[in-house]
């Protein structure tokens, strides 16, 4: 049996279950992680560059980007030192409604 024909397969025998998400806590885990091996890899891309691009940055991840600050602060990951990073790993349904925080759009749902 193909593999498509398999997966279809199983899709028909859950019988019409609604999936069910990911909790918010992992979520945010699993992001808090990938950026992090991203970042030990390289620096990641800077903060303005990534707002030039039309990437969302949060309240803090903005701040940066007006302050006259270098390119190592402007490439670090404001997320490891933020709250909004500590909640969203521990709670689920955490309050946290900033605008542009990753942590944030994980827990809206």
């Amino acid at each position: 049996m193909s593999g498509d024909r398999w997966f279809e397969g199983l899709a028909q025998a859950t019988g019409g279950v609604a999936p069910t998400r990911a909790p918010a806590r992992l979520k945010s885990k699993v992001y808090s992680a990938l950026i992090a091996q991203m970042g030990e890899s390289g620096s990641l891309l800077d903060l303005t560059e990534t707002k030039k691009a039309g990437g969302r940055l949060c309240v803090f991840e903005n701040s940066l980007t007006i302050l006259p600050v270098g390119t190592d602060i402007g490439a670090m990951n404001p997320c490891r030192i933020c709250h909004a990073r500590v909640l969203g790993e521990r709670m689920e349904h955490a309050p946290i409604f900033w605008p542009g925080c990753p942590y944030s759009e994980f827990h809206k749902r």
